[in-house]
């Protein structure tokens, strides 16, 4: 049984308050989102028409804050569009002063985001540069990979890099800690074929280094991979003491996973073996285990048989 019960003229004047409740909120709702706001938003700075022959070091941070002003209802409904990755920071005035005004990029920088937003300042307004000498390097690409193959499938040769090696421009300070330069992260699953692609390299870190070109093409050589059995003699080391150590077996059975297209060149020279005296002298073993110095490139050991060789030694 309800609480309260009212009447059919109650009912209607209860309806018209709320009708009239909703009404006053919308109103105020629409001339509120009419007015106009300012708020901020943080993006990164890219430089472009960086000044030749001159290295420079920003100082200050590689962000700033865009002061955006809209009405509300353009905030409302466009603000995830006007929070950019970045924004270019146009560097031509770097050959007559040390400092750029970003003040005079405003206009450049609302056609960038091409939002019905303005910004309306830049905080900080001014960038400072301190400017030391250039130098160009040359430097090897490494191919960074998070590659899955097929069972029974992986990579039989050589990753191969054109071009093998980028330019690098930038302080001769910077650059002297850079040895090698790497790709973005390949990640490839599933591979049973060999395949080319063009990688991206990863963007420098500091906005006064470049590099040429941008990208590299990787060709990756992917074979099924079989077992292969061959019997291989052992050798000793740390044998300095006595004139002869005999083995027993001399030789052992390595079974390893080899690419299809290597499998008829792999002889007994691919392979090197041996024991350590040292493992007797040192530490008393009673057999010797069987180590692996060098095994056909590409190749995956599987197992050795026997794993630990008798011996009797000759002094």
């Amino acid at each position: 049984m309800p609480l309260f019960k009212f009447t059919k003229i109650e009912r209607r004047r209860i309806s018209l308050f709320f009708l009239c409740l909703i009404l006053a909120v919308g109103a105020w709702l629409f001339f509120s989102l009419s007015n106009k706001y300012v708020y901020q938003v943080q993006t990164l700075v890219r430089f472009v028409n960086l000044p030749e022959k001159r290295a420079f070091n920003p100082l200050q941070s590689d962000t700033v804050r865009l002061q955006v002003e809209g009405t509300g209802w353009q905030l409302l409904f466009s603000k995830l569009r006007i929070n950019p990755e970045s924004v270019d920071i146009d560097l031509k005035d770097l050959k007559k002063q040390n400092f750029i005004e970003l003040s005079s990029q405003i206009q450049k920088i609302n056609i960038q985001i091409g939002s019905i937003q303005k910004v309306v300042y830049v905080n900080p307004d001014t960038l400072y540069f301190d400017f030391s000498s250039s130098t160009v390097k040359k430097i090897p690409v490494v191919f960074k990979q998070n590659v899955k193959f097929k069972s029974q499938f992986g990579i039989s040769d050589s990753v191969q890099i054109n071009p093998a090696f980028i330019t690098i421009t930038g302080p001769v300070k910077e650059l002297s800690e850079v040895n090698y330069w790497e790709t973005e992260v390949s990640n490839l699953t599933n591979l049973s074929e060999s395949l080319n692609m063009r990688i991206n390299l990863k963007r420098p870190v500091k906005a006064n280094v470049t590099i040429y070109p941008n990208y590299v093409n990787v060709k990756l050589n992917i074979d099924e991979f079989t077992e292969k059995v061959i019997e291989i003699p052992v050798g000793v080391i740390n044998n300095k003491e006595f004139r002869n150590v005999k083995l027993l077996p001399d030789k052992v059975k390595v079974t390893i996973l080899s690419p299809l297209s290597k499998y008829p060149e792999i002889e007994r020279k691919d392979f090197e073996l041996y024991v350590d005296l040292d493992n007797w002298k040192k530490d008393g073993y009673s057999q010797l285990p069987v180590r692996v110095i060098r095994l056909p490139e590409f190749s995956k050991l599987v197992k050795i048989e026997p794993q630990t060789l008798d011996y009797i030694i000759q002094k």
